[in-house]
């Protein structure tokens, strides 16, 4: 009688809670979760993707990582291996599982048309491309090279951006739109930079070596600054569009130009995240008679 009753509790038909009252101690991901269960509701045309990206992942990190390798995968690399080197890689570094949630965070807070976290989750290619750099760069430094450089190529044929696997990036990167960002091998882009479309950050020619630039925190690099050679660009700096850089610029500072030159300052203490790109008249008026 005893087993008879233990079975019919197991068996018991009382729905589940709604997943909006399933909570976990992960704040990020329970709103993540909440967000993928209102889409599911609103658009049941898009059930396979929120279930098998959100709703069936047991964490923010997995869903990441399904996410990203649904998109890189094709009839050479299969999703599965691509989930099972980024599963590998978060278990030998888990600050790469810290990245991809400073990342997501960096987006949701200076992306004025960004709401939900979902959104970079499921559709922003240069959060993909980012992770995807992650997974490569790990794999790089693990001398997996050929898989690293297939990644990256893989990466830049869907993303549109270049990333060598050899360059390294610190934690809260927000790369707005991603189209015709290239960055070399030597290049160094600390935490909490802001990049817009069409940057790069390259050499100035055949030199060998360390050659490209070094972007210090809390950067802004307006669309299409070209940053170029082994120069740093200082903590809170701010790049205007447009520019080519081909000097150090020094820490909370604005340039602008061709070449670029200082027009001010960089107008606030974090041109990432204030995400100003419009240059004071003062200081259009300086750059201006300058020329």
């Amino acid at each position: 009688m005893a087993f008879e009753k233990a079975h019919v509790m197991l068996v018991s038909t009382s729905p589940a809670p709604p997943l909006r009252q399933v909570f976990s101690d992960d704040t990020l991901w329970d709103r993540l979760r909440q967000e993928a269960a209102d889409v599911l509701a609103r658009e049941p045309v898009l059930a396979a993707l929120i279930l098998t990206t959100v709703i069936n992942r047991e964490t923010f990190e997995q869903a990441v990582i399904h996410r990203v390798a649904l998109r890189l995968a094709n009839g050479t690399v299969s999703t599965d291996l691509i989930v099972d080197a980024f599963t590998a890689a978060l278990r030998e570094d888990p600050e790469i599982g810290k990245a991809f949630r400073a990342d997501i965070a960096a987006v949701v807070d200076r992306d004025p048309a960004t709401a939900r976290l979902i959104e970079p989750l499921l559709y922003y290619k240069g959060f993909h491309a980012i992770e995807t750099h992650r997974l490569a760069h790990y794999l790089w430094n693990i001398n997996q090279r050929d898989l690293a450089f297939y990644l990256q190529s893989r990466s830049s044929e869907l993303f549109q951006t270049d990333i060598h696997p050899a360059a390294r990036f610190g934690r809260g990167i927000f790369l707005d739109h991603a189209t015709g960002f290239v960055v070399g091998a030597t290049a160094i882009i600390e935490d909490n930079v802001s990049i817009l479309q069409n940057v790069t950050l390259g050499g100035t020619g055949k030199e060998s070596g360390d050659r490209h630039p070094k972007i210090k925190s809390g950067t802004m690099i307006g669309a299409g600054a070209k940053i170029l050679g082994n120069i740093e660009v200082g903590p809170c700096a701010r790049v205007a569009a447009g520019s080519v850089v081909l000097s150090p610029v020094p820490a909370n500072s604005t340039v602008a130009g061709v070449p670029a030159k200082i027009v001010g300052t960089a107008g606030c203490p974090e041109p990432a995240r204030d995400m100003n790109q419009i240059l004071s008249k003062l200081a259009y008026d300086s750059f201006s008679y300058s020329i």
